[in-house]
């Protein structure tokens, strides 16, 4: 049975990675030298360019792997047996020591999941899991994701709970005003007994809002992939395509 999607055609590639030919090429090298052509037991019907290019579309269209499957002329447990071994050689690289000029920016998503263990009731109104993201604030790259929390989990517990904190040492962070007492710099705050900020607070708040506004985009651009709005993987599934498309972001911007 043939597919309707193949990574032959040049036309589903960007659709459903995020990518231009060239730099999906780039991806597929890099799934390779980590192992991705590596054959145990059963021989692969696609090639490692369908293979990469179905996981990319599972996580960018959310349809189940029963929908997918056909799309590329496979089984359910072919698409499902290609899952299993490429997601994890599709994530994001551990972050490098930053230079002494970078400034890094830290906030967290909401992904609906319905893995009730790693996720709660929260303020979208659904069970969500709580990611913890930091950019780099001047090439807007994604540096560190942390590990999935309950949604309920407050910005302070899920800075260092969820492990960013280590990606953030050595380099001044900014974050929004509920990351009181992390060392972070947040916005100025009215004291008790203030009326007002000063003119020189105010100003440095409009700075620190323009920089910060950009970890807010880097978010909204990875909710385009349409797991990140209903995830129904579990455990470390939901953090896995997370990381995969960081992955798939970084690659997007660095050309």
């Amino acid at each position: 049975m043939g597919g309707v999607i193949s990574a032959d055609d040049p036309k589903w590639i960007e659709p459903f990675s995020g990518l231009s030919e060239s730099r999906f090429a780039r991806l597929v090298a890099l799934v390779r030298r980590r192992g991705g052509d590596v054959q145990r037991g059963r021989p692969w019907r696609l090639s490692l360019e369908e293979r990469v290019l179905l996981v990319a579309t599972y996580w960018r269209t959310n349809l189940t792997l029963r929908q997918v499957a056909p799309l590329f002329g496979v089984s359910k447990s072919a698409a499902d047996r290609t899952l299993d071994h490429l997601a994890s050689l599709l994530t994001l690289s551990p972050a490098r020591r930053p230079r002494k000029d970078t400034v890094y920016i830290v906030d967290g998503t909401l992904v609906p999941t319905r893995d009730r263990s790693i996720a709660a009731s929260s303020k979208n109104y659904r069970y969500s899991t709580n990611l913890r993201v930091v950019i780099d604030a001047n090439s807007r790259l994604v540096v560190a994701i942390g590990l999935p929390l309950p949604g309920s989990r407050n910005d302070c517990r899920a800075f260092t709970e969820s492990g960013v904190d280590r990606a953030c040492r050595g380099a001044p962070t900014l974050a929004d005003g509920g990351y009181q007492g992390t060392g972070l710099l947040i916005p100025h705050r009215k004291q008790r007994g203030q009326t007002h900020l000063s003119p020189q607070q105010e100003a440095e708040n409009a700075v620190h809002r323009r920089a910060r506004a950009r970890v807010e985009h880097t978010l909204s651009q990875l909710k385009n992939w349409k797991i990140l709005r209903d995830c129904r993987l579990k455990g470390n599934g939901v953090h896995q395509p997370m990381l995969g498309i960081v992955r798939l972001h970084n690659m997007a911007l660095t050309g």
